[in-house]
């Protein structure tokens, strides 16, 4: 059984939730998955714009595209794309509350770890230089996946944590203004939050993992679900490019966060690596994360994007029972 050792301080940080509608799914649209995490700042396009188009599908009932809201000039075109006469009263437009919560792939990951951001001391021209050039990079992902939900008729809105007041004491969080998210649930918009470079009260910066901004969110927000998309099916035993990997489809979570695998039974322990290069934790932070939202009776899945297996998570089809033909990971609370 592994412990989850995060003490992210993510359950207790606000005494008042200020979310008043029901949040449908959060969503935790992975870095690696949008991105191609080997090519510097490459956004992986057609993955993209499939999840947008699942996203779509799984937030609006109408059957009927809604008008596409990214009325900016696209690379390569000459015009800006805007027809008023389409929205009219236009019904389709009406989205599930939905949060939207993604990681950075290949942007921002260089930035940060080349400078030390991570590790903090801002007093360092090198550090102040690697924030910036950090911030940078990840809100300019922010923006085009703003712009890809948008053009599936999304009215997504993108909200940077250090912007909206996110703050860390010793790299965990110590404060949250979530105020501007449920303001912006409540006004009908999809939020689009993204991991970030923040100040740190104790070494002065640090870096806000996409997943540590989830459980924050799903503790207070109170989710029916939760979806991490991300560019392999689940979590595994082991790293996916090994040929015996086995493909972990529940993990159960206890009260004090500590979780075990339910389905396959394993002979062997788990190994979870985290890349040179991510500063954020990789899978090892993805599944503590995950843990600390299951064990409050949330519902995590943890599956591939862009396919069959990530539509019906995103619909909610999993929450009764999971078919066996599912792939995916399904961590949820001991029952």
């Amino acid at each position: 059984m592994e412990k989850n050792k995060n003490q992210s301080q993510t359950l207790t940080s606000s005494p008042l939730s200020p979310f008043t509608q029901s949040i449908r799914c959060i969503v935790k649209l992975g870095g690696a998955a949008v991105t191609c995490k080997n090519e510097l700042e490459m956004i992986n396009d057609e993955i993209l714009q499939k999840v947008s188009e699942q996203l779509r599908q799984a937030m609006i009932a109408s059957s009927e595209k809604p008008p596409g809201m990214d009325w900016s000039k696209r690379p390569g075109g000459s015009e800006i794309c805007c027809n008023p006469e389409e929205f009219g009263d236009h019904s389709a437009m009406e989205c599930s509350p939905f949060i939207v919560v993604h990681g950075a792939g290949s942007f921002g990951h260089f930035q940060a770890s080349k400078s030390g951001v991570h590790k903090g001391q801002l007093n360092k021209p090198l550090v102040k230089g690697g924030f910036v050039a950090t911030r940078i990079s990840v809100t300019t992902l922010n923006l085009e996946i703003v712009r890809a939900l948008a053009r599936e008729g999304i009215p997504s809105i993108g909200m940077s944590p250090f912007s909206c007041g996110w703050f860390t004491r010793e790299r965990h969080i110590s404060s949250a203004d979530l105020s501007s998210v449920a303001k912006a649930i409540d006004s009908g918009f999809t939020p689009v939050l993204h991991g970030d470079a923040v100040l740190d009260e104790i070494q002065g910066c640090t870096i806000l993992s996409g997943d540590v901004i989830i459980s924050h969110l799903a503790a207070y927000s109170k989710p029916k679900y939760v979806v991490f998309l991300t560019d392999v099916y689940g979590v595994y035993d082991r790293p996916p490019t090994e040929p015996d990997a086995i493909l972990l489809k529940e993990i159960a979570v206890a009260g004090d966060g500590s979780w075990s695998v339910v389905k396959p039974k394993l002979q062997n322990s788990i190994e979870l690596t985290v890349a040179a290069h991510d500063t954020t934790g990789g899978m090892k932070t993805k599944i503590s994360e995950a843990a600390m939202i299951a064990k409050h009776g949330i519902d995590v899945y943890i599956v591939k994007a862009a396919t069959s297996h990530s539509l019906r998570a995103l619909n909610g089809d999993l929450r009764s029972s999971i078919p066996d033909d599912w792939l995916g990971t399904v961590v949820q609370s001991l029952k």
